[in-house]
This record gives C-alpha cells, sequence and structure tokens, in this order.
C-alpha cells in the first residue's frame, strides 16, 4: 500500500509528463538541464551499467546513454515511464518500482544516479541504504537536489519560491500551479532536516564513502557523489 507521501508524489506529477522537461528548464531559468549534465559528469567514463532511479520522462537517463552508458531507469509514475518509452524505444531498459524497494539483487550495478528523490520517500536513510546495496562495491553513487541559497541570493530565492512559482506555474496548468506552490515549502522543510552535513552522514551511514558535492547555481541545486564501499 501507499504511502500518504508516495501517493501525493505520484497524482503531483502524474499529468506533468508531456511538458514536463521544458517548463522544468524554464521555471529552473534553464539551470535544471545544467544541473543534470554535472550530475552525469560525476561517473566515471567506464561505459558501465547504470541504474537511474526517479528517471522520469529520462532526461538523465538520455545524457548516460549519449556518454555511452548500459543504463536501466526505475520510476515509481507509469504516466512518466510512458513518455521515456517514447523517449528511448528499445535503447533503456525502464521498469516501474520505488526506490524503496528495489527490484534487483545486491551489486546489480556499476553505478547508481537518482534526481530529486529523497523529498519523496518516508524514509530517506532506509532509501539511502536500498540505493547503495545494488551497487557493486567500487561503483559510483550520484545524485541531484534543490538546494536553499545563502547570503544575499536567499531573499531573492524565497521570492521566486514563494511568489514566483506559484504565479508562472497558475499561468501554465493547474498540475504546474500545484507543483510551484509545493516546491518552496518543501524544498525548506528538507533543507531544515537534512542539511549538507546531516545528507553526508546518511551517505557515508549507507555505505558510500569519499563522499563529495558541489552546489550549483548560487545554491539552487547540489550535486552529491561517492564510492560504494567494499
Amino acid at each position: 500500500m501507499l504511502s500518504e507521501r508516495r501517493r501525493h508524489a505520484r497524482a503531483l506529477f502524474a499529468p506533468l509528463g508531456p511538458t514536463y522537461d521544458r517548463v522544468g528548464a524554464t521555471l529552473s531559468f534553464g539551470q535544471d538541464p545544467r544541473w543534470r549534465r554535472f550530475l552525469v559528469s560525476r561517473l566515471p567514463a567506464d561505459r558501465g551499467h547504470v541504474l537511474d532511479v526517479a528517471t522520469g520522462t529520462g532526461l538523465v537517463a538520455e545524457a548516460l546513454v549519449a556518454r555511452g552508458f548500459s543504463v536501466t531507469g526505475l520510476d515509481q509514475s507509469a504516466e512518466m515511464l510512458a513518455l521515456a518509452r517514447k523517449r528511448f524505444g528499445d535503447r533503456v531498459e525502464l521498469v516501474e518500482a520505488s526506490a524503496a524497494a528495489l527490484p534487483f539483487p545486491d551489486a546489480s550495478f556499476d553505478h547508481l544516479t537518482f534526481t530529486y528523490l529523497l523529498r519523496y520517500v518516508d524514509d530517506p536513510a532506509a532509501t539511502m541504504h536500498e540505493l547503495a546495496r545494488v551497487v557493486r562495491p567500487g561503483g559510483t553513487v550520484a545524485m541531484l537536489e534543490f538546494d536553499v541559497p545563502r547570503g544575499v541570493w536567499r531573499p531573492l530565492w524565497d521570492l521566486w519560491v514563494g511568489i514566483g512559482l506559484p504565479v508562472a506555474g497558475r499561468l501554465i496548468s493547474p498540475g504546474w500551479h500545484e507543483v510551484g506552490r509545493f516546491l518552496g515549502p518543501s524544498i525548506r522543510a528538507f533543507h531544515a532536516a537534512y542539511p549538507e552535513p546531516a545528507l553526508l552522514a546518511l551517505w557515508r551511514d549507507a555505505g558510500i564513502a569519499d563522499v563529495r558535492s558541489r552546489r550549483l547555481s548560487l545554491g539552487g541545486g547540489v550535486v552529491m557523489w561517492g564510492r560504494r564501499d567494499g
């Protein structure tokens, strides 16, 4: 049975699929595609097999394929995966499942990526353990997530997520209006619960070593990556 948090996440993004790539790039002022490219660049160029969790419409998976990786994409949204199938045909294996219970044996993949995931799961610590479980020792785990800017940029960020995103979303569609209203409080709540030191500790506790992070676009996004410990 789906939890309330997971039901909400599925309902929130189900209607966005056809416009997700274009509108997501626009509302992030073009930064979301840049962040995804940086995420992919954190993986070694070994052309291994990557599990892309929360693959959505397949934006990260597409970048991974372009770099020569074999990719399996996983998402809990059938609607998003339907669009990913149109993108890839049979070039990428796509699986509908939850990140909290991956349907793969231990050490099944060389590397793993995930995007905007931990804010939507019931237990981020348990999910990190589950993600690490399916990566071989020595493989890379890499994440993209929103972050909260610091200093002089914080008031501008608060203005955009508090007023700009809801208004822009309302002009696009009811679904995007709902996302615009949701994102600011969701990002703030996750950042308060898991500031960077706590998030780094979460990764290390899951068995991921040499964890590093890079804040991007004045702190609006963060990419974190590390090596699956043996």
